[in-house]
């Protein structure tokens, strides 16, 4: 049995495992530096996982009464290194899967022209603030670019200057979830928008089209508390913690939306769903086909015509649902 490795350096070991195949994995790889550090305090001379180190790990997440979900997300890569560590010769001790509760689906909530109207109105009233000094410029456009090109909150925040092209009206997003680059062609309407954006202010310096403090991106933090403000100025009710809306539901708001489009228009949806999927940057097609049931539940008179055409391609609202990322 192996003894050698340490903690930590299995951790490096594993990480740079993951990133050769093509995983981001830095969310996963800060969890696991607390780990090791949680292990120090916890467990002095402990190189390995135990059930008792996994177990302390997961009290003390309890104790701070985390989400589900992000105990989910503190369990995970714990589970994945034990599992490495195992495989490498190094006795370990892996949470066996299904112990913890797992988190109750999220039901996203499909924005009204009326609330997207009320949102954007609030965005636009956004004003000055020295602590912040491009706030007001930045927010009215970032919270539509998320929406009108169905972006992750990550691709949006993420995107540089250099990736965006004002002439072309087309938007490279670079190393989106499963590693992939696409390109997306932007309306005509967003494009001057950007490109008045971008004329406001002088961009030397800036490297991120959305900028932060200190030359950083946007936070996540700062886009969220912008998001809750300008949901309580437009009369939006937000559910609490986990409930919603999320800004990620502006990208399941596209995705309906132009489904609905699609519709009213007497489109072929099925032979537009690739292209959806293309443009979203899914892996499969399953993840778009569920925004079709999603766009059903949304519009109910959208049902009948969607179970004649399209329902062998559906997942059943009874069945396992792909929820579309």
């Amino acid at each position: 049995m192996r003894t050698s490795l340490t903690l930590i350096d299995a951790v490096k070991a594993m990480v740079a495992e993951k990133r050769a195949v093509g995983y981001k994995y830095n969310a996963e790889e800060a969890m696991l530096h607390r780990f090791v550090a949680f292990t120090r305090s916890q467990f002095p001379g402990l190189e390995t996982i135990t059930e008792a180190s996994a177990n302390a790990w997961i009290e003390a997440a309890q104790k701070r009464t985390v989400t589900t979900s992000t105990m989910q997300g503190l369990t995970s890569p714990v589970r994945h290194l034990a599992r490495w560590l195992t495989l490498h010769d190094v006795a370990a001790y892996a949470l066996p899967t299904g112990v913890l509760r797992r988190p109750a689906a999220y039901v996203p909530h499909i924005y009204s022209d009326a609330e997207l109207a009320a949102f954007f109105a609030q965005t636009d009233r956004c004003h000055y603030c020295s602590a912040v000094p491009l706030r007001h410029l930045v927010m009215p456009v970032l919270f539509r670019t998320i929406y009108a090109c169905g972006l992750r909150c990550s691709e949006a925040r993420l995107l540089r200057t250099e990736d965006v092209d004002l002439a072309t009206g087309l938007l490279q997003i670079r190393d989106a979830k499963g590693g992939k680059d696409r390109q997306i062609p932007v309306s005509e309407p967003l494009r001057v928008r950007l490109a008045h954006y971008h004329a406001q202010f002088d961009w030397m310096g800036h490297e991120w089209f959305f900028p932060g403090q200190r030359g950083c991106p946007l936070s996540l933090w700062n886009v969220y508390n912008n998001f809750r403000r300008f949901l309580w100025q437009a009369r939006i009710s937000h559910g609490g913690r986990g409930h919603g809306p999320r800004v990620h539901d502006l990208r399941h708001s596209h995705a309906v939306h132009n489904l609905r489009k699609w519709f009213a228009a007497g489109k072929d949806v099925g032979a537009m769903l690739p292209i959806l999927q293309t443009y979203m940057g899914h892996s499969s097609i399953a993840d778009t086909a569920y925004y079709l049931r999603l766009t059903a539940e949304s519009y109910p008179d959208i049902t009948a015509r969607l179970d004649e055409t399209l329902g062998h391609v559906v997942p059943s609202p009874t069945g396992e649902l792909h929820h579309g990322n």
